[in-house]
């Protein structure tokens, strides 16, 4: 008895283009990009202090930050991160999130967790920061986010030179990320009169 005499010509077709939708559809929601790769090492001591945001594709709690934005690091008695998040409105008024972090992983070190959801003392809701990009002197780091709707840039100081940017750029690009998505973010903690 030959194989189309056991399944039937038309469950044969049927299942034939059910392979294909699948296919299509495991192509369409994991081809579309390659996974997101955070760097391979991370000094967490290193990692620590402040850092200047320059650009960044906002989160909600970015919206009305217009200047000044920073992000402080700071190591604590068990072993997380605590993480303050600082930035000022265009009328100057200063707003501040603050959260905690951890590497879940120690194999994957700059894979974080963030959580800005404490309750009771325990964390909620952790979202991933992952490093995609730093500098071997700790003087800019590039944090994603694994589906790339998040970003931001991060050197140690207030600004950024271009040729420096425009490397990080090209590597976002070769990330998958939209640069026309990232929003530059002016440095200054005041409004100019």
């Amino acid at each position: 008895m030959g194989y189309h005499a056991i399944m039937g010509h038309g469950n044969l077709m049927f299942w034939i283009a059910a392979a294909r939708a699948v296919g299509l559809v495991v192509t369409g929601i994991l081809g579309a990009k390659p996974p997101l790769q955070a760097v391979h090492e991370l000094d967490l001591t290193r990692y620590l202090g402040t850092w200047y945001a320059v650009a960044s594709i906002p989160t909600t709690f970015e919206r009305n930050c217009t200047r000044g934005t920073t992000a402080t690091y700071t190591l604590l008695p068990n072993g997380q991160i605590d993480v303050l998040n600082v930035c000022y409105s265009a009328d100057g008024r200063r707003i501040e999130a603050r959260a905690q972090a951890w590497v879940p992983d120690p194999k994957a070190p700059a894979n974080l967790k963030v959580s800005f959801v404490n309750f009771l003392g325990l964390r909620f809701f952790p979202a991933d920061y992952w490093v995609i990009d730093l500098a071997p002197d700790y003087t800019y780091a590039v944090v994603g986010y694994p589906i790339r709707n998040y970003g931001w840039i991060l050197p140690r100081t207030p600004t950024l030179p271009q040729e420096v940017l425009a490397g990080i750029q090209q590597r976002l690009a070769a990330q998958h990320y939209d640069w026309s998505r990232f929003r530059m973010i002016d440095p200054t903690t005041h409004v100019q009169p």
